[in-house]
């Protein structure tokens, strides 16, 4: 199932950092002026398809205004077209009079091997200077995903800030009422396309997981009412079983290496974290407390771990170092505190808190400071990150019916700040989801 064929990149024109710092969007504040940019359809030479010249445009287009972060001016307001574009270069003028702070134009043409070459160019409007510009060569089918990097590119070039776009979320897909829902493992592009299943239903699927580098997923399924741990190979479909763990609540995440398994399991009456080698299968205990000690997530450096425990009397959380040691408690809110995950950038955990009867999804630093909530709802839960640390993704479930006697989940994304939340699109309801790291 291998998505990406024989993309080859090379490097148009970089100009010095003062040229891009002419035009910058501030992704530090809390509300932010979306910077205006038009997303010009790409021009069609050789022979290539130019459907995929208006719809590569659109992605881009799509990408850039969903992250809050930019507002793509109206096609209908263009003065210059692709075509004269191509022909003569760039009139600045134009754009500066429908006030256009960014400009991205673009060439579709065919390769003397028949695939298909995209050309892309971001241009700074007010200085005239050409930003960032590149081209790639690639099968047609891989036409998505190119923009999807085209879109990396443009954010990270004006937001010095690495783009999110040229990712997936793995999640759990159900149907059926609410006493006896189907549950089914599914995988899409972060903006919803080339959405598929991944699972029949046939068993009840939970909590799946990216490995770091994104081929492989961990899930829980339950088999025979016990549940059973699987890896699941994204690229060839071929999924092996892990373990059965009688004592486990959600599935493992994978340390930052990939090489191990950190999960929660009850031995004897008692809930512990452990970590598994994948390869030789032997178990490390971690921790050793009468208390519930459960949800581990590990730190992009592997060295400390984010968990959740009653120890202190409430559901709470603490960090402790990679092996175990020098557990600390870094939040005391009232409530209680659950599913933290630690952000890929570091700086960083995202939880849900419960309190009340409302649920929160919020965020703190390592060391305990600076406590935020950025979300609230009936029931919301599951916090994943962005690959770039600047997007969360959770699911939101209320219940439906005259007498509430039904459920729905959907998915959602908020940015870090707690502004811009949008649903994402997916063909039935769903909850538990994974963002994935950037593409390989």
């Amino acid at each position: 199932m291998t998505r990406f064929l024989c993309l080859m990149l090379s490097v148009f024109m970089l100009f010095p950092a003062v040229a891009a710092a002419q035009v910058r969007v501030d992704v530090t504040q809390g509300t932010v002026e979306p910077l205006p940019i038009a997303i010009s359809e790409f021009h069609t030479e050789s022979g290539a398809d130019s459907t995929l010249a208006k719809r590569m445009p659109e992605i881009i287009t799509n990408n850039l205004s969903r992250s809050g972060l930019f507002e793509p001016m109206n096609p209908r307001a263009f003065i210059q077209s692709p075509q004269a574009i191509a022909q003569n270069g760039v009139r600045f003028a134009d754009w500066r009079a429908i006030n256009v702070q960014a400009l991205v134009t673009g060439v579709v043409s065919r390769a003397s091997d028949g695939r298909t070459r995209v050309e892309f160019r971001l241009w700074d409007v007010f200085s005239e200077q050409q930003l960032s510009g590149m081209a790639y060569t690639t099968t047609e089918q891989n036409w998505r995903r190119i923009a999807h990097i085209i879109s990396d590119d443009i954010y990270k070039r004006l937001t010095g800030e690495d783009g999110y776009f040229d990712s997936r979320i793995v999640y759990v897909s159900e149907s059926g009422p609410a006493n006896a829902r189907i549950k089914r493992l599914a995988i899409m592009d972060q903006d919803g396309a080339n959405h598929h299943y991944l699972t029949d239903g046939s068993a009840l699927v939970l909590t799946p997981r990216f490995s770091p580098n994104q081929q492989m997923i961990t899930y829980m399924a339950y088999h025979n009412r016990r549940p059973r741990v699987y890896l699941y190979d994204i690229d060839s479909g071929r999924q092996r079983v892990l373990g059965d763990f009688p004592g486990m609540t959600f599935a493992p995440r994978f340390s930052p290496d990939g090489r191990k398994v950190i999960m929660s399991m009850a031995r004897d009456g008692n809930s512990d974290i452990y970590t598994m080698d994948i390869n030789s299968r032997d178990l490390t205990r971690l921790t050793n407390h009468h208390a519930i000690d459960t949800s581990p997530s590990y730190a992009p450096d592997g060295r400390r771990i984010v968990f959740e425990s009653d120890r202190g009397g409430t559901q709470q959380l603490y960090v402790m170092n990679a092996d175990g040691s020098d557990p600390k408690r870094i939040t005391f809110g009232q409530g209680r505190y659950a599913n933290p995950v630690w952000s890929p950038r570091g700086d960083l955990i995202a939880f849900t808190r419960m309190y009340q009867g409302q649920f929160y999804i919020g965020v703190i630093r390592p060391d305990g400071s600076g406590e935020r909530l950025i979300t609230s709802a009936f029931h919301v839960e599951g916090p994943t990150w962005s690959p770039n640390g600047r997007v969360l993704s959770y699911f939101k479930e209320s219940t439906t019916g005259a007498r509430g006697e039904g459920r729905s989940a959907k998915l959602y994304t908020i940015d870090l700040t707690g502004y811009n939340e949008q649903r994402l699109s997916t063909p039935a309801d769903g909850s538990d989801p994974a963002w994935s790291p950037i593409n390989p």
